[in-house]
């Protein structure tokens, strides 16, 4: 293997800190050849995260919002969605045993990503709407805002359960994240207007 000149060196950790969590492809684009990670590897400079990803050692998190930036930079159409959501929102003590991502229709799945996902589909507008960015070790991570993370969680409340969403959208409303009404405008968009209504007017 090819000694790694201290030119590549810093180009490939200046540009892994800047993403964060960089993909293969992002040094692949920035002139970089792959067989130099392995050695950055094996030196400590970088961190081998998952199939075709890395990031630099004193970036990495050990929680779970670590998974959320391993998970938005594999799956980068995707927004955290649903329990992943309310966990940021501080708006369950549970801390979910999978990230949960809403991804457009037939976008396709990591294979054998490092951590448990569960995947629901959405198509716009909804899809696209409510988004809000919050920075996890570098990483841009796009995650709905509260009243669409209730509103999806009544949407699938099949997957996540009603007493789930129940508890979520009487938490939100209590605490002032959120406002019976941008709750329903962002049901409206889920659909679930009427399923949700009854639950909001006793909140209200």
């Amino acid at each position: 293997m090819p000694p790694v000149t201290e030119s590549l060196s810093t180009r490939a950790l200046s540009l892994a800190k800047e993403r964060g969590i960089a993909r293969a492809r992002d040094f692949k684009a920035a002139g970089i050849p792959l067989v130099y990670l392995r050695r950055l590897c094996d030196e400590g400079h970088l961190i081998h995260l998952s199939r075709g990803l890395y990031q630099i050692p004193d970036l990495a998190g050990s929680d779970a919002a670590h998974s959320l930036a391993e998970a938005a930079r594999l799956m980068p159409r995707g927004v955290v969605s649903l329990l992943s959501a309310l966990r940021q929102h501080g708006l369950t003590t549970q801390l979910p045993n999978a990230v949960w991502m809403t991804l457009p229709r037939k976008a396709r799945v990591p294979k054998s990503p490092p951590f448990t996902l569960e995947i629901v589909y959405a198509s716009e507008p909804a899809l696209s709407s409510h988004i809000q960015h919050t920075e996890i070790e570098g990483v841009s991570v796009p995650i709905y805002d509260v009243p669409k993370s209730v509103a999806d969680c009544f949407k699938y409340r099949r997957r996540v359960g009603l007493d789930v969403a129940v508890e979520a959208l009487r938490d939100a409303v209590r605490q002032r994240k959120t406002t019976p009404a941008a709750v329903m405008q962002a049901a409206a968009l889920d659909r679930v207007a009427n399923v949700i209504r009854p639950y909001v007017e006793a909140v209200a």
